[in-house]
């Protein structure tokens, strides 16, 4: 007899795939320390960095070497040798602080080499097991210059260092190992990651999915806008891409492929939106706390820049998702399929309550940006006590607390991974100068074009991010190239802006996309097709740094809203132009290259008034 249940909705199966099986109890209580440790330091005053840093660096470790799975004997093994030697090493620094402050930057003895050198092969291993290869290969390149570059003649080369100062910079200073970078992952990402982490365990995806669904779903493709819309609205609470894509993913690319979606385009329609996630506010990327400190501005500042930006992402692949609709006459969704307000109502305050926390303490109060994620993270430590009828449940609680812990804590490992190995890359860059050298030959390539200068680094950034992370990409191109953008007329925040979008659009840039490869895998369909449809879908993010600076009004949101909104309504609407050149169908050939050449001139041609420098760069082009 065949089933004749009604099929879940997207809300029921979001609500069932966050039944996570339970962690171990030893996970779960270094879970606990670890997040307590983060939030400790919320709150705790000043405690000098060559304690707080090491020990968020000894915390990382087991999620890396312990806690992660492994294939094969041989690799256990050097993970535990690696987790011991490391962890010593890193306690030592803790312990020691003191004494070692006063060396400045000079290793004294054979046990202080020995630990410096354990501390750099360890941290290379770390960012190779939480990512791949390539970030610690990258640093490897840069240690080997620092050590063996003044063997190089000309520009390139650099003074000799005596190595008890060159590997005492890396790892017994404030530099290296200890740098802001790390400072950053210890004491501003954490809280936010925990936050999030805790707002996922609950129902606040049964929250979002029902509202994006309710608004999106009778339009036309409207499982595809729903993807987008709720990509969105994970990514006020993620930052994070592959994660987007992993969960919201599981969702709505089955449900697309159930109203008969090509598998290739659901796929695609869920990576591109999935990687918005890092730049929409309030909790944005990684790399958007990174840069707040690279520029010393608050996050608060540059959220609100980023705002329009942001908003016009998801635009842009609402728009790609609309074409797409028009070409394969795509259906919205029938109205029985939509969950009705009554459900948005009992679902949406898991999600809606700590957003309206975060967004009320970041712009209304004076507490710091930390505090916010504190004070949200509080109220969803209540909520998640709850369901969607609102029946308490305690049992259910403690298991979702422990899901939370325990996701919360490999996420701090795996930022730490990441920013670390990248503190060696910048700390190796501030010691030889060599940032200024590469400044210099962009500035020769490019012969002080801003548009050719801007060209040459989004490349790079887009190379970089092939096989990096988004925020150790940006890391990594802003210390070569924001110099040298800087040099040409661009003002500080829009260099690191455009540096960073680049960066984080290498995830759905062939050959290697992550998110393609995730999308591609839940929806059983081979990824190149996927990535050709993602890169069609968001063509428009491709152009839209540009966009942002040929239309300089678009990042200023803050000091002039009314010519922020002109800037984004016109960049938006040369986005839809481009987008339709590209992707539909069209009676006449010839309207193909006016439509597109009509969707550039929108973005690239500012009536409103250049500054000075961006004036002149642009003529000179």
């Amino acid at each position: 007899m065949p089933d004749q249940r009604k099929p879940e909705s997207f809300v029921d199966q979001v609500a069932r795939a966050a039944l996570a099986p339970r962690p171990g109890v030893l996970v779960t209580l270094f879970a606990a320390v670890t997040v307590g440790f983060h939030l400790y330091l919320v709150f705790s005053g000043l405690i000098p960095n060559l304690i707080t840093r090491p020990v968020h660096y000894l915390l990382a470790l087991p999620w890396i070497f312990l806690f992660a799975p492994s294939n094969s004997a041989p690799a256990r093994l050097f993970g535990w040798a690696c987790l011991a030697l490391g962890g010593a090493s890193a306690a030592y620094v803790a312990l020691a602080s003191g004494t070692l402050s006063d060396q400045y930057g000079i290793l004294h003895g054979p046990l202080q080499m020995a630990i410096a050198v354990v501390l750099i092969v360890v941290t290379l291993e770390m960012a190779r097991r939480a990512i791949n290869w390539v970030l610690p290969a990258i640093t490897v390149v840069v240690l080997s210059y620092g050590i063996f570059g003044h063997l190089i003649p000309g520009t390139f080369g650099h003074d000799p260092f005596a190595l008890d100062s060159f590997l005492g910079d890396l790892v017994i200073s404030e530099s290296g190992l200890w740098s802001e970078l790390t400072g950053l992952s210890a004491d501003t990402i954490a809280p936010f990651l925990i936050l999030g982490a805790f707002i996922s365990a609950g129902a606040a995806g049964s929250g979002f999915m029902s509202l994006s669904t309710q608004i999106a779903g009778r339009f036309r493709a409207g499982a595809a806008k729903v993807a987008v819309l709720s990509s969105a609205m994970y990514g006020t609470i993620s930052g994070s891409a592959s994660a987007n894509t992993a969960s919201t993913g599981m969702v709505t690319i089955p449900a697309m492929k159930r109203m008969g979606y090509p598998p290739s385009l659901a796929a695609a329609t869920e990576a591109v939106a999935s990687t918005g996630g890092q730049i929409m506010p309030p909790l944005m990327g990684a790399g958007i706390f990174v840069m707040a400190e690279l520029l010393a501005l608050p996050y608060t500042t540059i959220m609100v820049a980023a705002t329009p930006a942001a908003i016009l992402f998801f635009v842009t692949a609402w728009v790609g998702v609309h074409q797409y609709a028009i070409k394969f006459d795509l259906r919205g969704m029938a109205p029985d399929e939509l969950p009705g307000w009554v459900r948005v109502a009992r679902t949406l305050p898991f999600f809606a309550v700590p957003f309206a926390i975060l967004i009320y303490v970041l712009g209304w109060t004076a507490y710091t940006p930390q505090y916010a994620a504190l004070f949200a993270t509080a109220a969803t430590v209540a909520l998640l006590a709850f369901d969607t009828t609102g029946a308490l449940d305690l049992r259910r609680w403690i298991d979702r607390l422990r899901i939370a812990v325990v996701d919360a804590a490999r996420q701090i490992a795996t930022i730490a991974a990441i920013l670390i190995c990248a503190g060696l890359i910048t700390g190796v860059f501030h010691k030889t100068g060599v940032g200024v050298k590469i400044t210099s030959l962009i500035l020769s390539a490019s012969d002080g074009s801003l548009w050719v200068g801007l060209l040459l680094t989004g490349l790079a950034s887009l190379l970089l991010g092939m096989e990096l992370p988004t925020t150790a990409a940006y890391v990594i191109c802003i210390a070569v190239a924001g110099d040298a953008l800087q040099s040409m007329g661009l003002t500080p925040l829009y260099a690191h802006l455009f540096v960073f979008w680049y960066a984080l659009l290498c995830t759905i840039t062939p050959p290697v996309c992550g998110n393609v490869f995730i999308a591609a895998g839940i929806a059983q369909t081979p990824w190149l097709p996927v990535a050709g449809r993602s890169m069609l879908l968001g063509v428009g993010l491709f152009v839209l740094p540009m966009g942002f600076i040929a239309n300089p009004w678009l990042l200023k949101l803050a000091t002039d809203p009314a010519m922020a909104l002109i800037a984004t309504l016109k960049v938006g609407a040369g986005i839809w132009m481009i987008s339709a050149a590209l992707i539909r169908p069209m009676r006449w050939a010839v309207l193909r290259p006016l439509v597109l050449a009509g969707g550039a001139a929108m973005i690239f041609f500012d009536a409103y008034g250049w500054d000075d420098a961006a004036r002149t760069a642009m003529f000179r082009f």
